[in-house]
């Protein structure tokens, strides 16, 4: 199991300054693109704050469900209501999966050794990497499947998506929208509503399995931590949203794969 040292509290040195600065720098990376970032906080919440590979994942996965929560109503308040509702069945076929994925993604992670969860979280940083690519640096179409073929595949898909969200604390919209794109053929703007909408309940699944685990208690041993850092991914992500298109996607977004890739290199390598 990954217990040892995972109740690893933040350095007293870490001021509220530069624990709020770092999320919101989280926050401008993730703005820019429509997420939330929480791909990028994983590795620094180990790197540069010292927590072990499990109370990272707890803690991201706790600022990454205050940054959906605060996202949501914005989210649906910009696009349609009825159309995001038209389109309910597609999100009822990826919780199909992701709920399940959630809780067993949960559960292998409070079950790995330390040195497993590194290896593990270092592969699914390269996965986010190549998401990143595909989602913004090329043109998505549609498989155009049938029916019979799109719901099995959603719960598949679904599934797959809940066990890496709860794994690595992360809400999921870097594989959900492609997903919705790809496999049920909607556009990004409607894809993007429609992963919060997925993402927010397959969050709390895995959330509500974590709470089992004693590990659980470096959320309450670092509540403070978690709010300024949060706070600051919030107020970084408006940033980032109003920065949107001041950097090319042809310069931002292999920069910001190489920024996974270092991170996931440096994940790999941890004891």
């Amino acid at each position: 199991m990954a217990t040892d040292g995972d109740l690893a509290l933040a350095r007293p040195t870490h001021s509220t300054p530069l624990v709020f600065g770092a999320g919101a720098a989280i926050g401008v990376l993730g703005g820019m693109i429509g997420l939330g970032g929480a791909e990028f906080r994983l590795p620094l919440l180990v790197s540069l704050f010292g927590f072990a590979a499990l109370s990272a994942v707890i803690l991201n996965k706790a600022m990454s469900l205050v940054v959906v929560l605060v996202a949501l109503p914005t989210r649906l308040a910009a696009a349609s209501a009825h159309e995001v509702a038209a389109h309910w069945p597609v999100a009822v076929n990826l919780l199909a999966g992701s709920l399940l994925g959630a809780w067993a993604g949960a559960s292998w992670a409070v079950r790995m050794r330390s040195s497993t969860l590194y290896k593990v979280l270092a592969a699914l940083m390269v996965l986010m990497a190549a998401a990143l690519m595909v989602t913004h640096a090329t043109t998505l179409g549609t498989l155009a499947l049938p029916l019979r073929a799109q719901v099995p595949g959603g719960v598949v898909a679904g599934f797959g998506i809940g066990v890496v969200a709860a794994i690595m604390g992360v809400a999921g919209g870097e594989l959900l929208i492609p997903t919705i794109v790809l496999l049920f053929g909607q556009d990004i703007k409607t894809a993007g509503s429609l992963s919060l909408l997925v993402s927010l309940p397959t969050m709390l699944v895995a959330f509500a399995r974590y709470s089992r685990d004693g590990s659980f208690a470096v959320l309450g041993a670092n509540l403070r931590f978690t709010l300024v850092m949060a706070a600051g991914s919030i107020a970084g992500a408006l940033l980032g949203g109003l920065l949107v298109g001041v950097f090319p996607d042809l310069v931002l977004i292999p920069a910001l794969v190489v920024i996974l890739l270092v991170s996931a290199v440096k994940l790999a390598r941890h004891d």
